[in-house]
């Protein structure tokens, strides 16, 4: 039975990082699963799946790839997962992004920054209601965080997810791109705009040519319009 305690799975293969993690989580209302590689972690994560609140996935760990035990997790929860790595170029934070990541943050970083994000995860993804949004052929049911297109399903990412929702609730606005990185990927996110123009890119990709929802206004942004 589950205490008023929010759980966290934490892969992390620096032992000081991990237990000095662990003690100021602790202190901070939550409960503690630690690994210290890939392995272990997904091993917690399988036996801990129905509980877990929130994941926090070293992507430099000595037996798997950070990525792929995002990759794993994701095949079976949508459990909110922050990535913490040292690795900060503009590839490898797409590369965890694009894999179904909530958001990435590089080390060093501040342990009271770092609780903000967990619990802002936490609260959106609770509060995610059974709203469905139905703009032309495409369908988002967003207690699910699914997405189709004439009533085929659309497999997305959590920010291609985000951002379909962000558009819809602004049909037909002339969105700038600093307002979708905001929105998407929240104000103290270090990426640049091409991090929004490559994730436009894959949506328009899924969503094929017969539903060109999504325009470029030259110079500004994006509008999401059904004509």
């Amino acid at each position: 039975m589950r205490n008023n305690k929010r759980v966290v799975l934490m892969v992390e293969d620096d032992k000081k990082l991990r237990e000095v993690l662990t003690k100021f989580l602790s202190r901070n209302d939550y409960e503690v699963l630690a690994a210290e590689n890939g392995k272990v972690g997904l091993e917690l994560f399988y036996e801990n799946s129905k509980n877990l609140d929130i994941v926090l996935l070293d992507g430099m760990l000595p037996d798997i790839d950070g990525v792929d035990v995002l990759k794993e997790i994701r095949e079976h929860s949508q459990v909110p997962v922050i990535m913490l790595t040292a690795r900060e170029s503009e590839e490898d934070q797409l590369n965890g992004l694009n894999n179904g990541a909530d958001n990435y943050i590089t080390k060093p970083f501040l342990m009271k920054v770092l609780l903000v994000h967990m619990d802002k995860l936490i609260q959106r993804n609770s509060n995610e209601d059974t709203d469905v949004i139905e703009k032309g052929a495409l369908k988002l049911e967003k207690q699910f965080r699914k997405a189709y297109i004439n009533g085929e399903f659309v497999d997305t990412t959590p920010k291609e997810f985000d951002l379909l929702v962000y558009m819809c609730e602004n049909e037909k606005v002339v969105l700038k791109r600093e307002n979708i990185l905001d929105a998407v990927w929240g104000f103290d996110y270090d990426g640049d705009m091409r991090t929004v123009d490559t994730l436009v890119k894959q949506l328009r990709k899924k969503m094929t040519d017969k539903y060109p929802y999504i325009t470029s206004v030259y110079g500004v942004g994006y509008r999401f319009e059904v004509k």
